[in-house]
């Protein structure tokens, strides 16, 4: 008795083999284990961190720029008024937490290809091209939310914040609060930005499509409001509708790319 080994395919119906189906998983990542997920995910927090680490001693060498860059132009909007600090250690706190941000914005890059790393293993063998695409498209996504933030959004906060001042009240902010707005701010529109790599990924997943998109933007409406006021670190409708407003376009644009990338369903 002569034992036949099984084909490594299946049979095609007409005959021979079927080829290789291009959207098969990688044969390691589909047999990762738990513990091994969670080694993978502690080894890309690690890289993650060292390069922040690296980023912030690149920015700290131009931090007294970057103390310019933040807080000149709202020292202009305020005109004769200065900022102030109630504690002895604020101004070089400040320092410090400048530096970190700086280091966040030189190390993103590298973040974002650690996080496609650990991704990586669950995505189909075709998609993992995107690896260039992702990293570029979301850098420059992250950048720009955060530059329109610093141009735009952040002074127009600050103007309604200064528009209250009259004969009996004055502005006085602390360098403190202000950088914590100005953190929470740059950050949220960062990562408000990041809406179309995501809807890239839920199109080509299969989970959403322009029709289901466009069926669904009352309710879309309605989450990005309610996302504006909870994301908004300065509390007040001016910030809540200058992160709305760009939510609603970064939809629309989301749209276009579910469109264009999303998966094809094909006939039986």
């Amino acid at each position: 008795m002569t034992l036949v080994p099984f084909p490594s395919t299946p049979p095609a119906p007409g005959g021979g083999t079927r080829p290789h189906d291009e959207d098969d998983f990688d044969a390691d990542g589909a047999k990762m284990s738990f513990l091994e997920h969670l080694d993978e995910l502690r080894t890309r927090l690690l890289y993650s961190v060292i390069a922040l680490g690296v980023g912030c001693a690149i920015a700290f060498i131009f931090v007294g720029r970057l103390w310019d860059f933040v807080m000149l132009p709202l020292h202009q909007l305020m005109g004769s008024g200065r900022f102030i600090y109630t504690s002895g250690f604020e101004p070089f706190m400040l320092t410090l937490k400048i530096g970190v941000l700086g280091g966040l914005f030189v190390a993103s890059p590298f973040i974002l290809w650690q996080f496609w790393l650990f991704i990586a293993p669950g995505l189909y063998t075709h998609e993992k091209r995107f690896v260039i695409p992702f990293v570029a498209s979301a850098t420059i996504l992250f950048l720009t939310g955060a530059a329109f933030s610093h141009y735009i959004a952040f002074p127009w906060t600050w103007k309604f914040f200064l528009g209250w001042q009259n004969d009996y009240m004055e502005f006085l902010p602390t360098i403190g609060f202000t950088f914590s707005i100005y953190v929470k701010m740059v950050l949220a529109f960062g990562a408000v930005f990041q809406m179309p790599v995501l809807v890239f990924f839920l199109a080509r997943m299969g989970v959403v499509n322009a029709r289901f998109m466009v069926q669904k933007f009352k309710y879309a409406l309605l989450i990005i409001f309610i996302l504006g006021a909870v994301l908004s670190p300065g509390g007040d409708v001016v910030s809540q509708a200058l992160l709305a407003g760009p939510m609603l376009v970064l939809y629309g644009i989301s749209v276009i790319v579910a469109w264009a990338f999303g998966k094809r369903r094909t006939a039986e």
